[in-house]
This record gives C-alpha cells, sequence and structure tokens, in this order.
C-alpha cells in the first residue's frame, strides 16, 4: 500500500524537463510510482487531488547558517515554509564545533563570536543549544532525529583552529604538531559525515571582541593541508569566502581558490556574486577564477541571489554600515559620543568619502543616503517620518541627506530603522543576472538563512524567484527556475537520489499554486528564546511541504513532524569531480 498519493499534478521534476501532468505515489519515504493520472491501482492511505498545482522537488538552500537554530526550531523557519527541504550549513568558517573540552571558555567564545559575525542573538544561543558537544560528529549526534529538514554541514576553520590553539588562533601560526592535530580532528570529523571545509578570509569577520576571526590569521600552506584532507573522503566539498568576495578578487585570491581546489580535487563554491549593471567589470573578474580554474582541472563555483534581499540598517546597532571602512571605530563608540560625532561635519565628510571610495568595495553600494526609507521610529520629534524618503525630507529642510538621516537617527538615540532602497533594480541590472545565471559555475543561492536574523530576511528567496519567473519579470521558465532552486545544487553538493522528482528518490517534495505562489513581506516578529526578534516572511500559494515522504508544511502552517535527515557526506553525498 501507498503511503500516500497525488492526483493530477503538474510535475517539474527538476531536470528542466518539459511539465507534465501524472500521479505520484509515495511510500517508506521514496518516490514509489509516477504514472498518467488515473492509472495508479495501488491503494493508499490517503490521497490528494493536485489539479491546477504544481509538483516540484524540495528546493536546497546551499548557503545557511543554521547550525545553532535547528535546536529550538527543527523546521528551519522560514526556509521550509518557503518549499526548502535541505539546507547547507556550516559555512563560512563558522560551526558550534569542534569544542576543546580543555578549554572551558570555548562555547562562549564560540557564541560571542556568532553574535558579532553571524548577527545571531546571543540569548538565543545562550538559551537555546544545549552546547553538550564536545567533537563534531557529537555536534551531527545532538541534531540527528529532531530536525524537520534535511541538513548538512561543513567544518567550520575557525572552531577547529581554536579547538587546537587555543587563544594563539587569533595572531598565531600552527607548530607543525599543531597542524598535524588539527589534520586529525579534521578528518574525524569527515569520518562522521562532515560535508568538508569551510573557511573565510574576509575583511568584514571579526570575533566578539572585535579581533579577526580565528581563519584570518591562517597562511596557504595550512589553507591548502587542510584543502587536501578533504579529498581523502568521499562526497566532500570546500566552501570559502576571502576579501575580493566583496566586489572584485585580487590575483592572489584567484591563485588561493584555484589551490585548494585542485588539492582537494573538489568543487569549491564562494557566497556572493553580487550583480550590479554600474558595474560591469565585477562579473567577468569574479567569474575569471571558474574560467581558469576550469583549465587547471579544478572547479570554483560563484553563489549569486536571484532576488533582492531587503536589509535594514540602524546607526545604533551592529550593521553592514559598521563594514565600510572607517565607519566601525565610529559606530563602536557609546551612544553619546557616536552621536556627537555624526553630528561634526567634518566627521560626516570623512565617513562619506570613505564609503563611496574603491575600498569599500559592494558597500559603496549604502552610501546613497537620500535613497534611504525610514522604518521604526521611537521619538515624538520623529512623528509621521515612517515611510518616507531621506532625500524628500532632507529637501523640505534643506538639509544634506546624511546630515538628515543623522539628525532624525539622533532623536531617536540610534534606534531608528533603515531600508535602504536598491541601487540595482534596473532593467540593465536584471538582464545581467539572466545572462549570468547562464554560466556553468555560476548558482542561486546566497540566502544566509539563520543569521542576521534582525536585518534580513534571505530564506524566501525561492518562492519570491519562482514567482517572479512566473507572474512577474519571468527571466526564465519555470522548468529551469525549478532546476535551478533543486538538481543544481544536489548535483554540486553530490546529494544521493535528491533534488529530482523521479521513482526510487527520496520524496523530498514542494506543492505549490502558480498562481500565487510568493513571498510575503519581511516583518519582525518576536520568536527566538529569550523573546529575541528575527524577521520573518509568510509563504504565499505553498500547499505542502514534504520531507521524506511526510508533510512538514501545509498551507505555510507547520504540521509538527520532523523527518529530516542529517545527511552525512559518503553514505548521503557522492564525490563530484572537478575534471
Amino acid at each position: 500500500m501507498l503511503d500516500h498519493l497525488i492526483r493530477g499534478a503538474t510535475v517539474v521534476d527538476g531536470t528542466g524537463a518539459p511539465s507534465y501532468v501524472a500521479d505520484l505515489g509515495i511510500r517508506a519515504g521514496r518516490i514509489a510510482v509516477i504514472a498518467k493520472p488515473g492509472t495508479v491501482t495501488e491503494p493508499a492511505a490517503t490521497t490528494e487531488d493536485a489539479t491546477g498545482l504544481v509538483l516540484a522537488p524540495g528546493f536546497v538552500d546551499p548557503h545557511t547558517h543554521y547550525d545553532a537554530q535547528l535546536f529550538w526550531d527543527p523546521y528551519a523557519t522560514p526556509s521550509m515554509n518557503h518549499g526548502v527541504t535541505t539546507v547547507a550549513g556550516g559555512n563560512c568558517g563558522f560551526t558550534l564545533a569542534p569544542l576543546n573540552p580543555d578549554h572551558p571558555d570555548d562555547a562562549d567564545y564560540t557564541r560571542r563570536m556568532m553574535s558579532k559575525v553571524e548577527g545571531m542573538s546571543l540569548v538565543a544561543l545562550e538559551e537555546g543549544a544545549p552546547w553538550n558537544w564536545s567533537t563534531f560528529a557529537e555536534y551531527l549526534d545532538a541534531l540527528d532525529g529532531r530536525t524537520a529538514v534535511n541538513a548538512g554541514f561543513m567544518v567550520g576553520h575557525c572552531a577547529l583552529r581554536r579547538h587546537v590553539m587555543g587563544a594563539d588562533a587569533i595572531g598565531g601560526q600552527p607548530t607543525a604538531e599543531q597542524l598535524a592535530e588539527m589534520l586529525r580532528i579534521f578528518h574525524e570529523a569527515m569520518d562522521a559525515g562532515a560535508w568538508g571545509f569551510s573557511t573565510t578570509q574576509s575583511s568584514t569577520h571579526s570575533d566578539g571582541d572585535g579581533e579577526p576571526v580565528a581563519s584570518r590569521h591562517a597562511g596557504p600552506a595550512e589553507l591548502l593541508a587542510l584543502s587536501q584532507a578533504v579529498g581523502e573522503h568521499e562526497g566532500t566539498q570546500i566552501e570559502a569566502i576571502v576579501a575580493g568576495c566583496l566586489d572584485q578578487f585580487s590575483d592572489e585570491e584567484v591563485d588561493l581558490f584555484v589551490g585548494m581546489s585542485a588539492a582537494a580535487g573538489r568543487p569549491l563554491n564562494w557566497n556572493v556574486l553580487t550583480i550590479d549593471a554600474a558595474v560591469p567589470e565585477r562579473v567577468p573578474r569574479q567569474l575569471s577564477a571558474s574560467d581558469r580554474a576550469r583549465k587547471e582541472g579544478a572547479r570554483i563555483v560563484a553563489l549569486t541571489m536571484p532576488i533582492l534581499t531587503p536589509m535594514n540598517m540602524s546607526l545604533g546597532t551592529f550593521c553592514a554600515l559598521n563594514l565600510i571602512p572607517g565607519w566601525g571605530d565610529i559606530l563602536g563608540l557609546p551612544v553619546p559620543e557616536r552621536i556627537a560625532k555624526l553630528r561634526d561635519p567634518d566627521v560626516r565628510a570623512e565617513m562619506l568619502r570613505r564609503a563611496g571610495s574603491k575600498e569599500a568595495g559592494v558597500f559603496r553600494r549604502l552610501a546613497n543616503f537620500g535613497r534611504y526609507v525610514i522604518g521604526d521610529t521611537y521619538s515624538e520629534a520623529n512623528e509621521g517620518l515612517s515611510g518616507r524618503v531621506v532625500k524628500d525630507i532632507a529637501a523640505e529642510r534643506g538639509q544634506e541627506p546624511f546630515h538628515c538621516l543623522v539628525e532624525i537617527c539622533a532623536n531617536d538615540e540610534l534606534r531608528t530603522v533603515l531600508w535602504p532602497m536598491p541601487t540595482d533594480n534596473d532593467p540593465d541590472s536584471w538582464e545581467l543576472r539572466r545572462k549570468t545565471w547562464e554560466h556553468e559555475d555560476v548558482m542561486l543561492g546566497g540566502s544566509d538563512a539563520g543569521a542576521h536574523l534582525d536585518r534580513m530576511c534571505g530564506a524566501p528567496y525561492t518562492t519570491r524567484f519562482i514567482g517572479d519567473c512566473l507572474r512577474g519579470r519571468k527571466l526564465v521558465g519555470l522548468e529551469a527556475a525549478v532546476k535551478m532552486l533543486t538538481d543544481d545544487p544536489a548535483q554540486l553538493f553530490g546529494l544521493r537520489e535528491r533534488g529530482r522528482i523521479e521513482e526510487g528518490f527520496h520524496a523530498d517534495l514542494v506543492l505549490f499554486d502558480p498562481e500565487r505562489i510568493a513571498a510575503g513581506p519581511a516583518t519582525l516578529v518576536h520568536d527566538l528564546p529569550g523573546d529575541s526578534p528575527r524577521l520573518d516572511s509568510r509563504a504565499i500559494g505553498i500547499v505542502s511541504v514534504r520531507v521524506n515522504g511526510v508533510e512538514t508544511i501545509r498551507d505555510d502552517e507547520i504540521t509538527g513532524a520532523v523527518p529530516g535527515t542529517v545527511l552525512r557526506s559518503g553514505r548521503d553525498t557522492r564525490t563530484v569531480a572537478t575534471r
């Protein structure tokens, strides 16, 4: 007997092939039968009529930070609501394991680092996760059997380095014995099912003490040794971030990426390729790394987002504005001193100069303060300003836009919420995105779901993208869009029998209404441990989500089932060759 039968669905199977109408039967977590409508004779415990609905493979999000959130939210909301059934975690060199039992402050250091660098609530990290593991294997075991989504995790370089080197991980270089110990622990993690190795050398990544995170102190020899170790395990890969990911790679960064992929014999993916027609030289430069890698038997894959992710800002709390060169020193001052500095015309002029300079890279897009929209305000002086554009307010007051914005924020003691309008929402940028997506080493992703929770909400990129393809810009067809969200990332990760609708494959499925599929606006909710805030977005038009054959979402509501699998390399992934 079938466990469930879906009748009359329009099947988009993830391969890019034309859609077709069929009945689909599920048994024991797998797709048992796909047949012409009305021809399935085997009885089913439950059935549903899916006439007029699209049935697609569950979406695969290749870049998340759900490493902690899954402990208090096994449903990986809002990603799962938006059709995501598999997530990749442990990215950017940041993981919660291993923790050295001989270093009792490791867990506290890790929590503070994750709070700073990934924008996670410190209270939620402290109260929401058990922190009862030492090894990476114990961390994976702690999640096994308690998630609604399938999840795989890289080994983060920062935790690995601190485990072996302790406080010397910041600023120090490993001895030969320490590097050997790092490799031993890494191999243990890989044997336990870690997906691979992740690292960062990005200038924006600092720990809770304001110091460059541990992996930023690693030299090429250390990175290449760990990359080579990746290649000794089946079904593995590398994820890496360097400073040039924010704008354009240096020659040395291209050399490093190509060398790491070649040493491992595995693909390396990086996050995120920002596409903007106003900076036409960026895409060719960034993809030159992929082109060179292909010639040298390696593979470098760029992740890029198919939507413009709303991100709020504030002069009062840490956000992307702090990452503009020279801004962090000012925005890190106590609030009264910060306000005094911001009100100094010479200080503002220098801040604007730095924000518009070449060294600001992708953060230059934040410097047009006239295009900011005022969000929540907190003072009588700012009453009626919410929803208004700064340039309009500045014109009324006869002020320069940044000066105007500073005065508004000062009235709220810098608590004002600011929403920058995107600068790359023009037809030329969207056409450049469409062309860039055709490159063999460009893949959709980069949601950062699980991180920067009160600043951005990238998780709904799946539903927003498909809705745009069906009823908006229509840059690609439905079949191509689904493939980009399912089979493409599944193939990169070497997922076994996932990413497609095919008999015998795991029944990771999303059923949606093509006339309605979309994402609601980002709204602030307080549902994290400790009542901490995050941005959420309702899924529109998602009828059902199934993970391993079990329904986890029905009409955007959680069912309570937790059928997800901790996906382990080798067992659940196969090796993807770079040649």
